[in-house]
């Protein structure tokens, strides 16, 4: 034990462990940080970030988050901006009306974004523990403790007040704390190949299905490719032998030509499934990302549902740890996350359903779909709000005022800023028609002014949420909403 023991309680190591650095790990690990909260992040594998990524696209909801961060910029100008979207071969939307900043999809490899999150933790504080495998777990009433043993095989344990398991789909974390991953493979044999082209697409991301064969191009932006295929037909299991010609294969059924195929850095076979854990907390312990959720790779969804489940996370754990808050706080969580994590799993395997339909009512129900979405207009926003993460809102009370629950879009201030750019502190942020003195919150409450004369009173969550909003507020209304949401 590292902790130095105290009336026979371990003292705490620190306040909070972050188990897993991939994307949803690194952003929860950095935003506590960030926020004072000193936090150990621990990681099995080695201090290397592999150009071996799944993910590849950055959803706008997704770079909102970023964007308060001061990191959607940076990766911008690294990514390529898709401004339409092809489902099921007919069907074309244009994302230039999403009501967002980022009215588009960034096609840009899941190993920059871990770059750029990596060394936002660096900067901040974060106590990285690389080459270190959690062994087990144990929580009481005070604490978790947490063996671990480093590549060497030294074993120690650490102790933190909180939890967290970012550990991926096969979660060490989940496994301890005794949580089944409910669900089902749904796609087998899925072939992933690195390549490079001897004829370039003509699209940023080509993607099509034919019959039995679906297959996936999508640019690194280095010279290589990432090809994600699958045939139907041709239903192995993981570890069967793969080789190029195979992929080239599945390719050419799927889009009638395989761009000239060589050079593949990288092969692999695997299996897609729709997991999610029955709950994301357990006493101390949570769970976030690919621990708590996995989905079909349809609509680049998975890092996208992570990275705002870690934002979510990230700063209600800091005011239940700076004392600001009371630890029921946390169960919002739950009752936050756990639904959009459902949703996520609902339209991943619609969409891939329905690309692979074969049977003459799965053809005329995709039929009446694109119809839909085509002409629809309340349709067609409310598929791309959920596909693009801006449409979900959190559950508020009866009485709450509409806005509260729902994102906050990226509204001018006052000053000649952006909503976003004020949320770079991590404070809450409260929009006023009036100024007023934030007091002895001033290190937790950043207060702004609209910049059109409005007059609702709205208090901003460091996630971008609204937490509470009025018409017409008094300082009485405004000091007990403060009082309610920042202690």
């Amino acid at each position: 034990m590292n902790g130095t023991s105290v009336n026979g309680t371990p003292a705490i190591d620190a306040p909070v462990i972050v188990v897993g650095s991939g994307p949803t790990g690194l952003l929860l690990a950095s935003d506590l940080a960030a926020a004072g909260v000193s936090v150990t992040l621990v990681e099995k594998r080695p201090h290397r970030i592999s150009n071996l990524s799944r993910a590849f696209v950055l959803h706008a909801r997704t770079l909102e988050q970023l964007d308060a961060r001061g990191l959607a910029d940076g990766l911008e100008a690294l990514g390529q901006r898709l401004d339409k979207l092809r489902l099921f071969g007919s069907l074309t939307i244009d994302l230039a009306d999403l009501p967002s900043r980022f009215n588009h999809l960034l096609v840009l490899p899941q190993y920059e974004v871990e770059k750029a999150l990596e060394r936002r933790a660096v900067e901040a504080g974060v106590d990285f523990r690389y080459e270190t495998e959690v062994t087990g777990l144990g929580q009481d009433a005070d604490g978790v403790t947490v063996g671990v043993r480093t590549s060497d095989g030294t074993t120690e344990s650490l102790r933190a007040a909180y939890v967290v398991g970012a550990d991926g789909m096969r979660s060490v974390v989940r496994d301890a704390i005794g949580l089944p991953f409910p669900g089902r493979s749904v796609i087998r044999s899925v072939v992933l190949a690195d390549v490079r082209l001897a004829e370039q697409p003509e699209t940023l991301l080509t993607v099509n299905t034919v019959g039995d064969a679906f297959a996936f191009l999508a640019p690194f932006g280095d010279g290589y490719h990432r090809v994600i295929a699958w045939n139907r037909a041709h239903d192995v299991p993981d570890s069967e032998p793969l080789d190029l010609d195979e992929i080239r294969e599945v390719t050419r059924l799927a889009l009638g030509r395989d761009f000239g195929m060589h050079d593949a850095r990288w092969m692999s076979r695997f299996h897609s499934d729709e997991r999610q854990a029955p709950a994301y907390r357990v006493g101390r312990v949570f769970l976030a990302g690919d621990a708590a959720h996995v989905h079909t790779p349809a609509g680049g969804q998975g890092m996208n549902t992570g990275l705002q489940d870690a934002a979510n996370l990230s700063w209600k754990l800091a005011q239940v740890a700076g004392g600001h808050a009371g630890p029921e706080l946390l169960d919002t969580y739950q009752s936050e996350r756990h639904p959009v994590g459902k949703a996520v799993l609902r339209s991943s395997g619609g969409i891939v359903r329905l690309a692979m339909a074969k049977r003459p009512w799965e053809l005329a129900l995709r039929a009446a779909l694109t119809t839909v979405l085509g002409h629809v207009a309340p349709a067609r926003r409310r598929m791309l709000g959920q596909l693009t993460g801006i449409g979900y809102r959190y559950p508020a009370p009866r009485t709450a005022h509409p806005l509260t629950g729902t994102r906050a879009p990226d509204v001018p201030l006052a000053d000649g800023g952006r909503l976003h750019e004020s949320l770079r502190t991590g404070h809450f942020i409260l929009i006023t028609p009036t100024p007023i003195d934030p007091g002895p919150r001033k290190d937790r409450l950043t207060v702004e002014r609209w910049a059109s004369g409005r007059g609702t009173t709205v208090l901003v969550r460091p996630d971008g949420y609204v937490a509470w909003a009025a018409e017409g507020a008094d300082a009485r209304d405004i000091e007990s909403a403060l009082v309610e949401h920042l202690g």
